[in-house]
């Protein structure tokens, strides 16, 4: 009967080992897969945000605008701004192309101390004067068919922008080559990336290069 009973308590014994055992095996389960859950929680946030940040890149790359050159148009008046889209754009509709040109005033608009002009406007519509600023594609010989609705890349383009608002903003050819100053000009894309280029009059007669 003594017998018996040693042997009892020994085999409950073993069973409370491997109850233990399992206790175990099922944290370390449970501890892991709470951190792969952490790990791949992580893992798929930082690949949101280096796609997120790739998109804007790309974005701001490839959607803006390339300045090929600039020509006096009106003297008193406006500049032909010949341009295309970086590689890779959206097609890109006009009204969402901005431009700005910022001018130095040497009289300050009133003989005073100088001041900066400051004109923009949209790539299908000047700054208010009821005209409008067309852009027109140019074709292999350069000539210029239909006026174009939606800017697309790979093609080249030309667009009137007019810089006199005949009032107090004045960074016309004529008066950047008399007060013998240069001017800013910034092309926004919306949605997209900036362009900035100088534009300095060494002669103001329609067709001239600016530089």
């Amino acid at each position: 009967m003594k017998n018996t009973q040693e042997k009892n308590m020994k085999n409950d014994n073993l069973a409370a080992i491997g109850i233990g055992a399992m206790i175990v095996f099922i944290a370390l389960i449970l501890v892991a897969a709470v951190a792969a859950a952490v790990i791949i929680q992580t893992a798929e946030k930082l690949q949101q945000n280096a796609q997120s940040t790739g998109d804007d890149t790309t974005d701001e790359m490839s959607g803006k605008v390339q300045i090929l050159n600039v020509f006096v148009d009106d003297p008193a008046q406006s500049f032909v701004v010949y341009f295309r889209l970086a590689a890779g754009s959206d097609d890109t509709a006009p009204g969402d192309i901005l431009w700005q040109v910022f001018c130095e005033d040497p009289d300050g608009g009133a003989g005073a101390t100088p001041s900066t002009d400051r004109t923009a406007g949209e790539f299908d519509d000047t700054q208010g004067d009821g005209g409008t600023s067309l852009v027109i594609p140019l074709d292999a010989n350069g000539a210029a068919p239909a006026v174009a609705t939606t800017v697309e890349a790979g093609i080249s383009y030309r667009v009137e922008i007019d810089v006199n608002d005949d009032v107090d903003q004045d960074c016309s050819p004529t008066s950047l080559f008399n007060d013998n100053t240069r001017a800013s000009m910034y092309i926004h894309v919306v949605g997209g990336g900036s362009t900035f280029d100088i534009l300095k009059v060494n002669d103001d007669s329609r067709g001239a290069v600016v530089v």
